[in-house]
């Protein structure tokens, strides 16, 4: 699947999941509740894209990778190369996300260069972006994003990239921005997008649950939702599903 659903589920796993536990995480998912709505996503980690590959198509779930280098071989002890990820079986692929940005310094140039390599190689690049804290009190979220975008100043905009706005102090946090914020931060995104000559789905990410997920689903500009912690248990994933299935109109 390539956006062709309304709304896109994805569960990002991080460093969590051991084979067992994650075969049966597959077992206990319970049919999608509108599948033409809602495409659900599950990027586990590496050691488990390969295993899962098969058992979550069965349940009509795309595979995704939470990062890769950008070359496609070479002398680069312990990266994963697109090509590793398509041969694992991966659609999508989550780049920049604030922990690889902050933690492992990831800067404009490579994230650019690692969209790039997505493209050429067949993957669908999950494009994370968002404030600190800081920026949002200071009132320059936007300032921050519209550098994020700017990676993607003269791409190919018939490319498939999907975003998703992450506020760094939402996530894994417990705190959750307001629908208000939502809206409007939505809104920016997908103007400056348009500005850029694109148009693709924006999905919001930071302590999305099963309690707020409907409500977050419903804001304008809202395409789906970015999910850490709630997407390692089976129930509270397909909650979230449930809810965006019945947001879609």
């Amino acid at each position: 699947m390539s956006n062709s659903a309304q709304f896109v589920i994805a569960g990002n796993w991080k460093m969590n999941g051991m084979l067992d536990e994650s075969l049966k995480f597959i077992d206990s998912l319970t049919e999608n509740p509108n599948p033409t709505a809602v495409e659900m996503v599950i990027c586990p980690p590496y050691t488990l894209l390969h295993p899962l590959a098969k058992p979550l198509a069965e349940k009509g779930v795309t595979l995704g990778a939470e990062n890769m280098h950008f070359e496609a071989s070479g002398a680069f002890t312990g990266e994963i190369s697109p090509l590793m990820l398509k041969d694992a079986g991966c659609h999508y692929v989550i780049l920049g996300h604030s922990e690889r940005r902050d933690m492992m310094h990831e800067d404009h140039a490579l994230l650019r260069k690692k969209l790039e390599a997505a493209w050429k190689h067949g993957l669908e690049p999950i494009f994370c972006i968002g404030e600190h804290l800081e920026e949002r009190e200071a009132g320059t979220t936007n300032d921050v994003l519209k550098d994020q975008l700017a990676v993607l100043e003269g791409t190919d905009s018939s490319l498939p990239l999907v975003i998703a706005y992450e506020p760094v102090w939402a996530i894994g946090t417990g705190k959750t921005a307001t629908p208000e914020q939502v809206s409007e931060t939505h809104a920016f995104v997908h103007e400056e997008l348009a500005r850029l000559g694109r148009k693709c789905k924006v999905l919001y990410g930071g302590s999305v649950n099963p309690g707020n997920a409907e409500s977050l689903m419903a804001c304008q500009g809202v395409d789906g939702a970015l999910v850490g912690g709630a997407s390692l248990k089976a129930d509270s994933f397909m909650d979230i599903v449930g809810a965006a299935a019945r947001v879609a109109t």
